[in-house]
């Protein structure tokens, strides 16, 4: 089952929160939702959860006919969620798989799948306002699975939990991608590395990229070499950027990065240069540029 979204808008009084946004989110896949603050990123989360209506545009699935609702196929985590502290866990899987037309028996026999494969099963019966922060997403996670959705639409996951939670909810998320197709937004974009089959780029209310991170990269990364001398001249950036392999050289934290075409060429070049001109160089080391410099290049170039 595809989720399809065509041209879809959103706009609240004069500002475009959402412009002409088309997606098709295959199943079995997890996608990555990344952008700035003000991207657009909620908001779509929230148009397809069906909690707000676009302006403009259609959200549908392939196999569905035509203005079903679809809320009955997605689960939804909000960033920040609510919870009824004085219910335990269990008490609230079951109330929420009732308010989604589940029998009480099918909802607690789903509740405590889930509290077991969320991790938080042995808190199954203490009270909500008990739990942790990290206990709290899982319990989330498991209310937006309880009725066995089709799609789950995850608005910051991990951004509030400690390393600990962080990668407890990350296990949960993994165990979960063999259930269901997931779509999360997030500013950790090494998760989004760890965990997704394909990234989605949004800036300023578009999609800017989109695809898969071994096809990004192909896109966007660059071999890099990195430099620290001693004493590093106007002179020597110099020398070091006519080198015709040689894309670029900015300075960072000390050192010198050096954007390179070739590698192995530029390499002796500057360890000729560095004989040459008697330069002190302290450390040298190659490597290609990390998700976060591709994702600042996607953003640079949209916003410039």
């Amino acid at each position: 089952m595809t989720l399809i979204i065509d041209q879809l808008n959103k706009t609240y009084g004069q500002k475009q929160a959402v412009h002409r946004l088309n997606l098709e989110l295959a199943p079995g896949q997890t996608y990555a939702l990344l952008g700035p603050n003000g991207a657009g990123k909620t908001t779509t989360l929230r148009m397809i959860s069906g909690l707000i209506k676009p302006t403009a545009g259609t959200i549908r699935f392939d196999e569905i006919r035509e203005n079903e609702d679809l809320r009955r196929y997605i689960g939804y985590l909000p960033q920040y969620p609510h919870f009824h502290g004085w219910m335990s866990g269990r008490e609230f899987l079951i109330y929420v798989g009732e308010l989604s037309y589940l029998s009480k028996e099918e909802a607690a026999t789903r509740a405590d799948r889930l509290l077991e494969k969320t991790g938080i099963a042995e808190a199954a019966n203490k009270r909500i306002n008990t739990y942790s922060g990290g206990m709290r997403q899982r319990l989330g996670i498991a209310q937006a699975m309880i009725h066995q959705p089709r799609f789950l639409l995850l608005d910051e996951p991990v951004s509030s939990l400690d390393p600990v939670g962080r990668r407890d909810l990350l296990n949960s998320l993994e165990e979960l991608k063999t259930e269901t197709t997931i779509l999360f937004s997030t500013h950790i974009l090494s998760d989004a590395e760890e965990i997704s089959d394909s990234l989605i780029v949004m800036n300023q209310g578009r999609v800017v990229e989109q695809g898969t991170l071994e096809t990004l990269r192909k896109k966007y990364q660059r071999q890099v070499i990195d430099l620290h001398f001693t004493e590093a001249s106007q002179e020597l950036q110099i020398q070091i950027k006519s080198i015709s392999e040689v894309t670029e050289v900015h300075e960072q934290k000390g050192h010198l990065v050096v954007e390179v075409t070739d590698v192995e060429t530029v390499k002796k070049a500057i360890l000729q240069l560095t004989l040459e001109q008697g330069w002190s160089l302290d450390y040298f080391s190659v490597h290609q540029t990390s998700l976060e410099e591709m994702f600042m290049e996607v953003i640079g170039h949209e916003t410039n």
